[in-house]
C-alpha cells in the first residue's frame, strides 16, 4: 500500500528521464505491485527475474524510500551522496553556467562542492560530455519517405540477377607535401611532421562500392563533369557481367542529372539510378568507404605529385578489393523513419 506522496515520489523518479537506472526500474517495480500485481506478472512486464522483484518488494515494504537505495558495499566509505550525484547530472542536463554555453568539470565541482575528478567520473558513468556536440541535418525532400525506402530495400533485399553499387565522387583530393620530412614514431613520441605544405595540385575520385561484395571500382580524373561520370558509368558497365541489372544508388548532385546521363542512360536500360533525399549522403554506403580512406590513406600521406597521390589512390583500392568485405547495412526503413519522426518532435517545439 502507498500513501499518495510515496506513489508520486516513486512515479517521479520512474517517469524522470535522467533518472538513474537502477533507481528508475526498482520504482517501477514497486508502483507495478502496488497496483496489484504479482511478483511473477511484473517480472515478466519488465523482463527481469521473480525474485529481483521479490527482494526490492520486501525491501521497500521493510524500510520504503531507503530500501530501494543500493546497500553499503565493501571498501572505503562513499564521500558523495546521492543527492551530490543527482544534482551534478541535473546541472548538466538542465542549466547551462551564467556567461557560458556548458559547464566545466572545476566550474561545477565549485558549484556542486565536489572535487573536478569526482565530476569527470560521475559524467563517465552517466554517459555525460557537455564538451562535444554533434551536428545534423534534417531533409527537405518531398519524397524523403519514398527514397528512404527505395535505397534501404536495395541494401536489405536487393533484387535478383542484379548488381547493386553505392557510387560518389571524392572531389577536390589534395596532393599535400610537407615542407620538412616527416620524423618516425618512437617509444614516447609519436610521428611528427610540419604544419606547413606544398600543394601540388587535386585530382577527383569516381567509386563504385558493390553492396554486396564490398569490393570498389574506382577511376581518377581532374574534374568531375557529367561527361567525366558517364565515363565512370561506362566503366561500371565493362566490369559488371552483361547479363545483370545495375542499380547505382547516388546522392542529388547535379552531374548525376544532367542530359548527358539521361541520354547515356536511355542507349543503357540495364543501368537504373535511385538517388538518396537531399541533405542523407549518410544513406549512401560510399560514404563510409570514403572515410575509411581518408582515416587510412590520406589524413596522413605525403604526395609529391598528381601522378604520386593517383598512384597511391589506385593502390589503395587494389589492396581494399584484395581484402573487401560489404558493410553490413542493419537499420529498416521503419527505423530510419521514425528516428527522423522523432528528430522532427524535437525540433518542432515553439517558435520552431
Amino acid at each position: 500500500m502507498l500513501t499518495e506522496t510515496e506513489r508520486q515520489t516513486l512515479q517521479g523518479w520512474a517517469s524522470r528521464r535522467r533518472t538513474a537506472q537502477g533507481l528508475a526500474q526498482r520504482a517501477r517495480m514497486v508502483l507495478r505491485c502496488a497496483d496489484g500485481l504479482t511478483n511473477k506478472a511484473v517480472a515478466a512486464e519488465m523482463g527481469i527475474t521473480r525474485e529481483t522483484v521479490g527482494r526490492w518488494r520486501t525491501r521497500f515494504v521493510r524500510d520504503r524510500f531507503a530500501g530501494l537505495s543500493d546497500e553499503p558495499r565493501p571498501g572505503v566509505p562513499r564521500t558523495i551522496t546521492d543527492a551530490q550525484v543527482e544534482e551534478v547530472v541535473v546541472r548538466t542536463l538542465e542549466e547551462v553556467p551564467e556567461g557560458a554555453t556548458h559547464w566545466s568539470k572545476r566550474e561545477l565541482a565549485r558549484r556542486v562542492g565536489i572535487s573536478p575528478t569526482s565530476v569527470h567520473r560521475i559524467w563517465r558513468a552517466f554517459g555525460l560530455k557537455p564538451w562535444v556536440v554533434e551536428e545534423f541535418k534534417v531533409s527537405t525532400d518531398p519524397f524523403l519517405i519514398d527514397k528512404v525506402r527505395d535505397v534501404v530495400g536495395l541494401y536489405l533485399a536487393p533484387p535478383q540477377n542484379a548488381a547493386v553499387f553505392s557510387v560518389d565522387e571524392k572531389p577536390q583530393i589534395q596532393a599535400l607535401e610537407r615542407t620538412a620530412p616527416v620524423l618516425p614514431m618512437v617509444p614516447g613520441t609519436p610521428e611528427r611532421r610540419s604544419h606547413d605544405y606544398h600543394r601540388h595540385g587535386t585530382v577527383d575520385l569516381f567509386a563504385a562500392l558493390n553492396t554486396a561484395t564490398g569490393t570498389v571500382i574506382g577511376a581518377t580524373s581532374a574534374r568531375h563533369t557529367a561527361e567525366d561520370f558517364t565515363g565512370f558509368l561506362a566503366e561500371i558497365d565493362r566490369q559488371v557481367e552483361p547479363g545483370l541489372a545495375v542499380h547505382l544508388i547516388c546522392d542529388n548532385l547535379g552531374v548525376h542529372k544532367a542530359p548527358a546521363v539521361k541520354t547515356w542512360l536511355l542507349e543503357h536500360p540495364r543501368f537504373a539510378l535511385h538517388f538518396t533525399p537531399t541533405y542523407s549522403s549518410w544513406l549512401n554506403q560510399v560514404e563510409r568507404w570514403f572515410a575509411e580512406l581518408q582515416r587510412r590513406r590520406l589524413d596522413r600521406g605525403v604526395f609529391c605529385s598528381i601522378d604520386e597521390l593517383t598512384g597511391a589512390l589506385e593502390q589503395w583500392i587494389k589492396y581494399w578489393n584484395a581484402n573487401a568485405k560489404p558493410f553490413k547495412w542493419t537499420k529498416t526503413a521503419d527505423q530510419i523513419i521514425n528516428a527522423i519522426g522523432h528528430y522532427c518532435d524535437r525540433i518542432s517545439g515553439p517558435g520552431h
